[in-house]
């Protein structure tokens, strides 16, 4: 397997996380959204949408990290990132999704650029964007969480919903979030970052 990935990238270390908790062998090539790489005319050929993280397997190559997430899970399905509970998975998935389609997108880089460079704000507006998005998903995910004890988001085992909230916590970090409000989020990543699969896929270890 050949993981496309960007360090920093939210999404990409996702997927690093879910290939390490699976214990998955890959070869992560590098592509620099800061340097403009995704729009090469080489990866557009691989990935339309100028996008990381894409997973490169002997079928073809898959796209977006959920649905990269989702197949691994389907492939290799021990350890399991999902309850087995219907209801449960239900849970889980709303809980990624969350993060993956209500926080997420709002704040990426590409977002952030265009605030700046094609609009004109400020650094401090954007800024104050970024923290307005995600005081607002972080809320509402604090309170899932606060709704029970156990040290991972769904249960005694990380799953999918762990694997959404590590990243997106240490990019809120990166822009000075406060994270006090939030002390169930912090809980459960604190007990994600014990495990070796969630601190080898970090950005401050090289990928």
């Amino acid at each position: 397997m050949k993981l496309y990935d960007y360090v920093r990238s939210t999404a990409a270390y996702r997927v690093r996380i879910a290939l390490n908790l699976k214990q998955l062998a890959y070869q992560s090539i590098p592509v620099s959204l800061l340097d403009g790489e995704q729009r090469s005319a080489e990866y557009l050929s691989l990935n339309p949408t100028g996008l990381v993280p894409s997973l490169e397997i002997g079928e073809g190559v898959i796209t977006q990290s959920l649905a990269i997430i989702e197949y691994l899970e389907e492939q290799y399905p021990e350890p399991a990132l999902l309850p087995t509970d219907p209801m449960k998975r239900a849970e889980c998935r709303a809980l990624a999704l969350d993060i993956a389609c209500d926080i997420h997108p709002l704040n990426n880089l590409r977002v952030l650029k265009h605030l700046t460079s094609t609009l004109g704000h400020s650094e401090q507006e954007k800024l104050a964007w970024y923290h307005h998005w995600l005081k607002q998903g972080f809320a509402a995910i604090e309170s899932k969480l606060a709704q029970s004890d156990s040290p991972f988001c769904c249960g005694t085992e990380p799953t999918m919903a762990d694997v959404c909230l590590v990243p997106q916590l240490f990019n809120a970090r990166r822009f000075e979030l406060d994270l006090m409000p939030y002390p169930r989020m912090v809980e459960v990543e604190q007990n994600c970052l014990a495990l070796a699969a969630f601190a080898n896929a970090s950005p401050d270890k090289s990928v």
